[in-house]
């Protein structure tokens, strides 16, 4: 069986993947060691998913998925529409990972990738009512409107 060759850049849909991954792990508060144990893999193998440097098989997506409790579609949302057709009607591999494709991607701007949305999202579900919960996000929503209507003017 004969191995991938090395790549200069991630590949961009390991890359969503993994920071699909950390995301939802950060916002949960689990330890890379922690995830690591449930998948039996080390906390520098999560790092590796993480960043996309490692592909995260079927097998531990699928555990993944258990241990973060969402859907394994969830590693796929979102994911920009360039990289949701990765094999050809032939089953060729559209994916060339040239450069200039792999740095637009890299790119591309995730806010919920960021401490401060983590962070957020963390607190608002520490919010034990339902009721309180639905007002901090109408509370949002209408501060993000009225600011999107400023921006227009």
């Amino acid at each position: 069986m004969s191995r991938r060759p090395p790549r200069e850049e991630p590949d961009p849909v390991d890359s969503h993947v993994g920071k699909r991954l950390r995301t939802r792990r950060v916002g949960m508060r689990i330890s890379q060691s922690d995830i690591g144990k449930k998948l039996g893999v080390t906390f520098q193998q999560i790092q590796k998913y993480e960043n996309g440097t490692n592909r995260v098989g079927a097998s531990n997506l699928f555990r993944l998925a258990g241990a973060l409790d969402v859907p394994v579609a969830y590693f796929f949302e979102d994911l920009p529409k360039s990289d949701k057709s990765g094999l050809s009607e032939t089953g060729q591999d559209k994916f060339k990972h040239d450069k200039a494709d792999s740095k637009t991607n890299a790119k591309v701007h995730d806010p919920m990738s960021e401490p401060e949305s983590i962070k957020l999202v963390h607190n608002y579900f520490r919010i034990d009512s339902p009721a309180v919960r639905q007002q901090v996000f109408q509370l949002v929503k209408s501060i993000a409107d009225d600011e999107a209507i400023k921006s227009k003017k």
